[in-house]
C-alpha cells in the first residue's frame, strides 16, 4: 500500500498526461536534435514526465506523505468559468476585458483571494500579454475588440 496518496496519484496523472503527448506525436515526423520535426518536443516533453511520474510513484511507496485535502468543487467551477469567459469575450470584447476576467475569477476561487493583489495582477499580466503575445510575438489578438469600437 502506498504511504503518500498525493505523489502517488500525482506520478499517476504524470505518466498518464506524458504517455499521451508521446502516443498522439507518434504519427508526426520526429526528425533530428538539429533538425526538430513536429513529434520531436512532445516526445521529449512527454517522456521526461512519464519518468516524473514514475519517480513520483515509486517514491509514494517509500516515504510518508500528507493525506490528499477535499476536493473543491468551487475552485473547479470558478477555474472552468474563468477560461470559458475568456474563450468567449477575447475576440469580441479584447484582452483588456477577457484577460483581466480569467485573473479575477480564477483567483476568486482561492481561499486566500485579496481584491488588491489580484487587481494588480490582472493589470499586470494584462500588460504582459498585451507586450509579449500581440505587440512581440504578432499574434492576432484584439487587444480592444470590436465590441468596444476596437
Amino acid at each position: 500500500m502506498t504511504r503518500n496518496a498525493r505523489d502517488f496519484w500525482t506520478g499517476l496523472l504524470y505518466i498518464f498526461f506524458g504517455s499521451s503527448a508521446i502516443f498522439i506525436a507518434r504519427d508526426y515526423n520526429m526528425g533530428t536534435a538539429l533538425r526538430m520535426g513536429p513529434a520531436f518536443f512532445p516526445t521529449i516533453l512527454g517522456a521526461v514526465l512519464a519518468v516524473i511520474g514514475a519517480i513520483a510513484v515509486i517514491r509514494s511507496f517509500l516515504a510518508p506523505g500528507t493525506p490528499i485535502g477535499g476536493f473543491s468543487f468551487k475552485g473547479l467551477v470558478l477555474v472552468t468559468l474563468s477560461v470559458v469567459v475568456y474563450g468567449f469575450l477575447v475576440r469580441g470584447a479584447g484582452l483588456v476585458i477577457a484577460l483581466p476576467l480569467l485573473v479575477i475569477i480564477s483567483a476568486y476561487a482561492s481561499t486566500r483571494f485579496r481584491w488588491r493583489m489580484t487587481l494588480v495582477m490582472a493589470a499586470g499580466l494584462t500588460i504582459f500579454c498585451a507586450l509579449v503575445f500581440v505587440k512581440g510575438l504578432g499574434i492576432p489578438l484584439p487587444i480592444i475588440g470590436p465590441w468596444l469600437g476596437g
